[in-house]
């Protein structure tokens, strides 16, 4: 079964405006993407479209969580935080204020928007905000689970989302937390660490990798920041290789933060499936992953060598 991230965020928006009437959303001409324009049809009054001008938008945001609000401002994820890096330093991380903002048409499976539209920098960006939680939901349950929390926890969020419709990969009995890993399969040969739509793309690996007698443990890694360390420590030391899985670059996204770790506190084989140094032209959203390399078949690939270079 498949469901959109973005479309599952519009439909816990209204919830959460029913329960809690300090909610106000923000979009920047966007709204129907975003689906953000359900909570303006059910709450007008508490909604407000900035126009092209996402600057604006989060300057308004910050006006709003001054005053006490609760705010959850949206875009696509090339606009913010692109161009609005300086503002969110600014007006939302330096102050910590009570800012939710939750981003569609992540990474390259905005597919034929093209290039300009493909975020793939907006990761490194966010998480280089001091006090930010930095959030790449799996699947439609674990967005409306981090949306939900994020709204009862106090300071600036960072949530992106999807554009297309997505596999569902957690059970109903999930529960996210913020800054835990879930642990999705068992294996003890290698861990692959996934995070937003790789995360069911890992999965696929693993079980194929199975069938080769290669058990490989697969971790979904939703919040980038605060990162879960000790997931990462206890897979490094338990299973002795790792993978990371990301719709983002190599450059500064969760590859780079769990190799840090790894780096500092155990050491073990590693490799990143990432973007390489360079963006991505149009393309339907599964040929660009086949394109860049984001595919279960790459993670296979790349854990058979790393397995094999532990013998």
């Amino acid at each position: 079964m498949e469901q959109s991230t973005r479309e599952a965020y519009g439909r816990v928006l209204v919830e959460l405006g029913r329960e809690n009437t300090n909610i106000v959303v923000l979009d920047a001409d966007l709204s129907k993407s975003t689906q953000t324009n359900l909570f303006a049809a059910a709450f007008p009054d508490r909604f407000f479209d900035c126009g092209i001008a996402e600057q604006n938008m989060i300057g308004i945001a910050a006006g709003l969580a001054s005053s006490g609000k609760t705010v959850f401002a949206s875009t696509f994820a090339v606009f913010v935080p692109g161009r609005c890096f300086d503002q969110m330093r600014m007006s939302l991380a330096q102050p910590s204020l009570n800012v939710k903002v939750v981003t569609s048409h992540g990474g390259i499976t905005v597919g034929e928007d093209g290039t300009s539209h493909h975020a793939i920098e907006d990761l490194a960006l966010a998480c280089a905000l001091p006090g930010f939680r930095v959030i790449v939901p799996a699947d439609a349950l674990e967005t409306v689970q981090a949306v939900r929390i994020a709204a009862q926890t106090y300071g600036p969020f960072y949530i992106r989302l999807s554009r297309p419709k997505t596999p569902l990969v957690y059970g109903a009995d999930y529960q996210f937390s913020i800054g835990k890993a879930a642990r999705l399969t068992e294996g003890k040969d290698l861990t692959v660490i996934a995070t937003g739509v790789m995360v069911a793309k890992a999965v696929e690996a693993a079980k194929n990798l199975a069938r080769e007698g290669i058990g490989c443990r697969v971790l979904s890694m939703s919040t980038l920041k605060p990162l879960d360390q000790e997931a990462v420590i206890s897979a490094a030391e338990e299973t002795g290789a790792i993978i990371t899985a990301e719709e983002h670059m190599r450059t500064g996204g969760m590859g780079s933060a769990i190799a840090q770790v790894v780096s500092e506190r155990a050491p073990v084989p590693m490799y990143c499936i990432a973007i390489n140094d360079l963006y991505s032209k149009s393309g339907k959203p599964e040929e660009l992953l086949e394109k860049r390399g984001l595919t279960s078949a790459h993670i296979e690939t790349a854990a058979r060598s790393l397995v094999a270079g532990k013998k």
